[in-house]
């Protein structure tokens, strides 16, 4: 008769140095991504488009930035700290390809201000692929109820 050992290895993981490997390649590291998300939501409440939307939304900046520095951590530096769903967070939104765009170009702008060129390669590619995914969510829920969602134009 079989018997199943009654411990079992420990399994390590391999995100500390995926983490490690990618701070090496890009310069990136977690102070660098607090200065970039703070900068950037800075820029982000004083825009003409943009701040009006966020504004209505988060009264208690502080957590909201915390969020978003463990979301670029689990994202930029593969460190898997933010677990949350954004897709359902932004499907309800009033905005169009236009907020994403402009989203995109003050992130491109301040990741190029506060990170490495590599750095700021690394997490525009990312921002870009989140924009265009969140983008296309905002739409199709549009488009499936598209008098739930108030579009701004």
């Amino acid at each position: 008769m079989y018997h199943a050992p009654t411990h079992r290895p420990k399994m390590s993981s391999a995100r500390p140095q995926v983490t490690r490997a990618v701070m090496a390649q890009t310069g990136l590291d977690e102070d660098m991504l607090q200065v970039l998300v703070h900068e950037f939501y800075g820029k982000v409440r004083r825009d003409a488009l943009l701040g009006p939307i966020f504004a209505e939304r988060i009264n208690d900046w502080g957590p909201h930035l915390d969020r978003m520095v463990d979301f670029w951590s689990s994202v930029a530096l593969m460190t898997g700290r933010y677990h949350g769903a954004p897709v359902p967070a932004h499907t309800t939104l009033p905005v169009t390809k236009l907020h994403f765009d402009r989203w995109l170009a003050l992130f491109r702008e301040t990741a190029r201000d506060v990170c490495t060129p590599e750095g700021a390669a690394h997490v525009i590619t990312r921002a870009e692929r989140i924009a265009r995914s969140l983008s296309m969510a905002v739409e199709d829920a549009q488009r499936v109820c598209p008098h739930a969602v108030p579009v701004l134009r």
